[in-house]
């Protein structure tokens, strides 16, 4: 249009068709048809400031407006067609030509629905990704089968990817199943696969992740965002059915479908080990393979840009932990999975959180940590901090052990000597206490030189214990002043067997 202009002026001027030619450099046949079609639109110099280039275009040359016969397809019919698995243009346009045999070509039937897509659909934006600020994360649509050697059954792993979004640097692994500890575990995998941590993570609304979808506050899952604070992270969840949100990632899903899965398609795997070995010798494949419209690859690209803006990986790992709720009872203890752990004192009856990994119980109250213990797996156990006890409680435990021994010295040191070994058999010095003093009660109900006698038969033996010392005071051999010479000639004495007398 510019040169059009200038053409309008010069002729203002005066000059010949042939000068105009020279001055714009163009042929003296195209300008003798500008000009005439100058002249049949009776434009002069100046042209009116309100005639833009493409005013000037369609004044001078005006499109044709072709009339079809044949009505055009319905395109909001193909758009929602498209969309379902297997459907391609080049059918729709059969299932049209069917209809109408005189309807429009495949290439016409495209340029169309192009057009139509122009002023119907949303724009896309295009998003200016950071380098080290976004990795984008989703599980693929394919799944990979693992077979079990002992029974023959064939597992569907899920295949978990991450993409950061400078670079497309792409993570794939795949995994038992797409619960929270497999995807919060993918996660710690990924930060060690790219060597450090991102400043953002954009998932999808899975349900492992985030605990209610919503378009301006999402609520993460517990556990999710325990690892979020773990990594200083921040998680930004795609918005609920908008891809788009997270198309770097989209693109990877397909393309590792396409360059790793397929490839894998027709090879047997019997463990995830051995797929995952597979997948990631594809991976090194397609993070070098060049790009086909831009310089270099993926890996060079996050050696370049990514790998430096990333953000150091913590000291540790992060360990997968549960949360419990769980309330203190009176003795200062709460209950997890039948194993027993202290609180302070202060806090009986009231309501805590309990997160649990395979090595530590640490417990809250409003978000402030109040206790620590390392985790139990026996049942019945009491993990116990003396500094959560009252100061009474103190006294009474430590003074009362301390006391019960000096006693036990008095009578006799075989008497302190089944006393001590009590306490140290016991889990919990509370528990041996009661019955420690029972035994010293036996000094007063039966005489101090029998009960020595029987804490030495004991001593022996190897049997402690209220019961088992009981038992021995009340045998016959000690009765008479003889010594047993084995626990045979003895009742059986354990601390879980009542004994005949129970049922006198």
């Amino acid at each position: 249009m510019r040169k059009i202009r200038e053409m309008v002026r010069l002729a203002a001027t005066g000059l010949s068709p042939r000068q105009i030619a020279v001055s714009v450099d163009c042929a003296l046949s195209t300008v003798q048809g500008c000009l005439r079609r100058i002249a049949a639109a009776r434009l002069t110099w100046p042209l009116p400031e309100s005639l833009d280039d493409v005013a000037l275009e369609q004044q001078l040359y005006p499109r044709k407006v072709s009339v079809l016969d044949t009505p055009l397809p319905d395109f909001a019919h193909v758009q929602r067609e498209l969309a379902r698995p297997g459907v391609t243009r080049q059918l729709l346009w059969e299932e049209y030509r069917d209809q109408h045999s005189a309807g429009l070509g495949y290439s016409a039937f495209c340029e169309h629905y192009r057009d139509w897509l122009a002023q119907h659909v949303d724009p896309v934006m295009r998003f200016e990704h950071l380098a080290g600020d976004k990795c984008f994360i989703d599980y693929a649509g394919h799944t990979a089968s693992v077979i079990d050697r002992a029974t023959g059954e064939i597992r569907q792993a899920q295949i978990f990817i991450a993409t950061l979004g400078c670079s497309n640097y792409t993570f794939a692994e795949a995994t038992e199943s797409q619960s929270l500890p497999d995807w919060l575990g993918s996660h710690v995998r990924a930060f060690e696969f790219f060597g450090g941590v991102p400043g953002a993570c954009v998932p999808d609304n899975l349900k492992s992740g985030i605990t209610h979808p919503h378009r301006y506050d999402p609520e993460l899952n517990r556990a999710y965002a325990d690892l979020a604070q773990h990594y200083a992270i921040t998680i930004l969840p795609a918005r609920v059915r908008k891809p788009r949100d997270k198309a770097k990632v989209e693109n990877a899903v397909q393309v590792v479908e396409r360059w790793i899965l397929a490839k894998l398609r027709d090879r047997q795997f019997f463990s995830l080990t051995e797929l995952n070995a597979a997948i990631a010798d594809l991976l090194v494949e397609y993070n070098q393979r060049a790009f086909q419209k831009m310089e270099g690859s993926r890996h060079s690209r996050f050696i370049e840009l990514d790998r430096p803006a990333l953000k150091p990986l913590p000291a540790r790992p992060y360990e997968y932990a549960t949360w419990k709720s769980a309330r203190v009872f009176l003795d200062y203890h709460i209950e997890i999975a039948h194993a027993y752990y202290s609180v302070p004192f202060e806090h009986i009856h009231a309501q805590v959180d309990v997160r649990l990994t395979a090595r530590m119980i640490e417990i809250f109250l409003n978000n402030t940590l109040i206790a620590t213990h390392i985790r139990s797996y026996h049942r019945g156990a009491r993990m116990t901090n003396p500094a959560h006890r009252p100061e009474k409680h103190c006294a009474v435990i430590d003074h009362g052990i301390d006391w019960t021994i000096a006693q036990g010295q008095r009578i006799g040191e075989p008497v302190a000597e089944v006393l001590r070994r009590e306490f140290k058999r016991k889990k919990h010095p509370e528990e041996a206490l009661r019955g420690a003093k029972g035994i010293l009660r036996m000094a007063d109900d039966h005489s101090p030189d029998k009960l020595i006698a029987a804490c030495e038969q004991a001593l022996r033996f190897g049997c402690f214990g209220y019961r088992n010392v009981l038992a021995l005071i009340k045998a016959p051999s000690t009765e008479s002043g003889t010594d047993a010479t084995s626990p045979g000639q003895l009742p059986l004495l354990h601390d879980n067997v009542r004994g005949p007398d129970f049922y006198n």
